[in-house]
């Protein structure tokens, strides 16, 4: 506090202002605000757009967003959840406006749960953002088959039964399915096909939530 100066006493020195941070890549507008002024750190979020979640093993898994308010220069991880919990598997900076685009290449087909997180620093407090699942798929060729009588692994087939009928996965094992815009996530409920080349059979009910032909590719994370 300033301290008018009489007198018997000196006037005090004024005392110099924090340094402001100046991070890599630029700051935003109303930035220089939020750091070291004294005030507590700043809250932040991480705003995502159209997030790629769906992808072939070997392609790129990319997501775009901005961390808030416009904080530039910061890090940004893109993490996984294992068996050992979060790890981070990709990371960028952010630019300016506090945009970001981070890439990751999948080599497995499989599903796994995303989230963004960005660690926090003196000026600003940490943010998660979950993206649910990424789903990376192989192709796989198949058809499909209807009718009624017993399953393979138990159970009756119907005109309204989910599942495929496969020669190896476990009974009762999940398969997250994709053809085109459409995904399913089914369990393997018979044994087939037994024509060469084919993976899947699909039940009517499956082929119609994928809009599935009668024969072709369609992505699998199995």
């Amino acid at each position: 506090m300033y301290v008018p100066a009489t007198p018997e006493q000196p006037a005090a020195p004024v005392s110099p202002l924090a340094p402001i941070e100046i991070a890599t890549g630029g700051s935003s507008p109303g930035e220089a605000g939020l750091a070291g002024l004294g005030g507590a750190p700043a809250h932040t979020s991480l705003a995502v757009r159209r997030p790629d979640l769906n992808v072939l093993a070997g392609h790129a898994s990319t997501i775009a967003g901005a961390l808030e308010p416009g904080l530039a220069g910061r890090t940004v991880a893109l993490q996984t959840l294992g068996a050992h919990g979060w790890s981070t598997i990709a990371s960028t900076r952010t630019g300016r406006g506090g945009r970001f685009r981070v890439r990751y290449v999948p080599r497995r087909d499989g599903s796994e749960r995303l989230r963004l997180r960005f660690a926090g620093d003196a000026t600003a407090l940490d943010a998660r953002r979950s993206l649910g699942r990424l789903n990376v798929y192989r192709l796989a060729e198949a058809s499909w088959y209807g009718g009624s009588g017993g399953l393979a692994c138990g159970g009756e087939l119907t005109s309204a039964t989910m599942g495929v009928a496969n020669k190896t996965l476990p009974c009762g094992a999940l398969v997250t399915l994709r053809y085109g815009e459409r995904t399913v996530q089914v369990r393997v409920i018979d044994r087939g096909p037994y024509v060469a080349g084919r993976e899947f059979d699909l039940t009517e009910a499956t082929k119609r939530a994928l809009g599935f032909g009668d024969t072709g590719e369609v992505w699998s994370t199995r």
